[in-house]
């Protein structure tokens, strides 16, 4: 089956007739307003809604991190929200310089109930909502364009009176033109304007205008020319506190989001990782850290992702994906050799307190509270630079590059052969039965060898370079019956303090390899490194030996 035609059932959306926009040459140099609404317009798209005890976890998560405006539900509609709300008020529990808000239609018993819900509290969010784009007018409502003004300027008026009769509380009024994203701009300013002209704000108490994206039916830039638009034609323009609350239908939201803030919203509403109706709201996370990697504080605090995901998950029930960004389980993850060598070598060149610069990295996942444990991690995808790093932070050292060619052949085999991922416990372990048990029962005096039962005493040095190298390596030779070329030879100071040695030996006629050793006694390390050598040569000749036999 084919998809039909899309130009037969489906019309592109208008673009908006707007000469000079200014938003695309300006740069966003400051935060937003953030107002979560993860306890309203999240928790009603949840399969099961959060309790009480659920909402009272996330509310004070959401504080921590630094929420100042956090809409807790929508009391008129729901006992547990009445309930809810009246918890936060009774016990106390509102910071005082966190606001509240709570939703409410255009009808009066909804209003008198919403207001009997946030009675006593020092100060509030009342947000207004109704519908005015055309299919709603014609579909659902049945209302023209008069009426649905009317019906928003009734519901202010209310609003108005109710919070008049309460003068112990500061009382802020938002108004929400529900589908703005699909409505006439013009009639969007002209119900924003009417509702203005009831609530009457002054610059001293501003009132806030919300601009939703109930359904996202159009490219972001479509959306900031509506913002701009409004911005500058609004009425009380220097009295509103203009806001943005974009849904993710196109996948488009966070882009929406900020493109809207360079438009000129002052705010912005969204939940935490994206939670909401159909594809969500805008991710309030991804919004905040994309401004933090861009060098400005968005006063959120993330240093604890995992912390926030963990509360976040549990009370939505809903599993953050390990893809998602800045949050998920893998998104600091490398699997491709490519990506893991250019991510070690930027941590290897990487210094203290200077601008960061990993690549494959926009930020440093220490800042969110992440380790760097599972920046790279080894499947039959990887290279050698995964299992370099994860032998770097399992052994404490680095081994030289054509051992990292070396050992990366083994570690492929044990990927292609599981078809899993090897951890990092695991290449060290590999590495280790590789190279340091192919040392044999080499002595641990450093002055004599026994090798294969056979005793020979060892050149002594005080430095262990490649001509004490040769000079131990003639000496195994003399025992092992075979000759032993070195070819190459190098040394790294590991974590401990300890001297590892990397030499490269050609034994008879085979291929060279590579023996590996770590001591606290260089020559020792340059003895058992050599060792390791000649028997990492005779393991593989039997290991090729063996294979015949099985083939045959």
């Amino acid at each position: 089956m084919m998809m039909r035609n899309p130009s037969e059932k489906y019309r592109p959306f208008p673009q908006v007739n707007l000469n000079g926009r200014r938003w695309p040459t300006r740069k966003i140099e400051r935060a937003p307003i953030w107002m979560s609404t993860d306890l309203r317009d999240g928790n009603q798209a949840l399969i099961d809604p959060m309790s009480i005890e659920a909402k009272l976890e996330f509310f004070e998560m959401l504080v921590a991190v630094g929420f100042k405006e956090i809409e807790v539900g929508f009391p008129s509609a729901s006992q547990t929200d009445f309930d809810f709300v009246r918890k936060l008020i009774v016990e106390n529990r509102v910071p005082a310089d966190v606001t509240i808000e709570v939703l409410v239609q255009s009808r009066r018993e909804l209003i008198e109930r919403t207001f009997e819900a946030v009675e006593g509290a020092p100060q509030v969010i009342v947000h207004l909502y109704n519908a005015i784009s055309p299919s709603f007018r014609k579909i659902v409502f049945a209302q023209s364009k008069e009426e649905t003004k009317a019906l928003a300027v009734e519901g202010t008026r209310i609003i108005k009176e109710c919070a008049a009769a309460r003068p112990g509380t500061h009382w802020i009024y938002q108004y929400s033109p529900e589908t703005f994203s699909m409505t006439e701009l013009s009639f969007s300013r002209e119900v924003c304007d009417a509702v203005a002209q009831m609530w009457r704000p002054t610059s001293a108490h501003k009132m806030i205008v919300n601009l939703p994206a109930t359904v996202e039916a159009a490219m972001p830039n479509v959306f900031a020319d509506q913002i701009e638009w409004m911005d500058r034609n609004m009425s009380f323009r220097d009295s509103i506190v203009l806001s943005v609350h974009p849904h993710n239908d196109r996948g488009t939201a966070v882009a929406a989001a900020e493109l809207a803030i360079l438009a000129g919203a002052d705010r912005v509403e969204g939940c935490l990782f994206g939670n909401g109706e159909r594809t969500g709201n805008v991710d309030l996370v991804t919004l905040a850290m994309n401004l933090y990697t861009q060098g400005i504080d968005p006063g959120l605090d993330f240093s604890d992702i995992d912390g926030v995901r963990r509360v976040v998950e549990r009370c939505n029930q809903i599993p953050v994906h390990p893809r998602h960004p800045y949050a998920g389980d893998l998104v600091f993850t490398a699997f491709s050799g490519s990506h893991q060598d250019a991510i070690r070598k930027g941590f290897a060149q990487r210094e203290a307190d200077t601008v960061w610069d990993v690549p494959y990295l926009p930020i440093d996942p220490a800042d969110l509270g992440r380790s760097y444990d599972a920046v790279i991690r080894v499947n039959s995808q990887s290279g050698k630079g995964g299992a370099t790093y994860l032998l770097e932070r399992g052994l404490g050292f680095t081994p030289p590059r054509r051992v990292q060619i070396e050992f990366s052949h083994a570690v492929q085999k044990v990927a292609d052969a599981s078809g899993a991922e090897v951890s990092g416990e695991a290449i060290c372990a590999l590495f280790k039965r590789e190279y340091f048990d192919a040392q044999g029962p080499a002595s641990r005096d450093a002055s004599t060898l026994d090798f294969d039962g056979r005793h020979v005493k060892l050149p002594v040095s005080a430095v262990a370079d490649e001509a004490h190298a040769q000079a131990v390596a003639a000496a195994v030779a003399s025992v092992a019956s075979v000759a032993i070329e070195v070819t190459s030879f190098e040394t790294a100071a590991t974590a401990k303090g300890e001297t590892a040695v990397f030499i490269g030996c050609r034994i008879g006629d085979q291929a060279m390899r590579f023996g590996v050793a770590v001591n606290a006694n260089a020559s020792q390390a340059v003895a058992d490194a050599i060792v390791s050598a000649v028997n990492r040569v005779r393991w593989a000749g039997r290991k090729e030996v063996e294979s015949e036999a099985v083939e045959a």
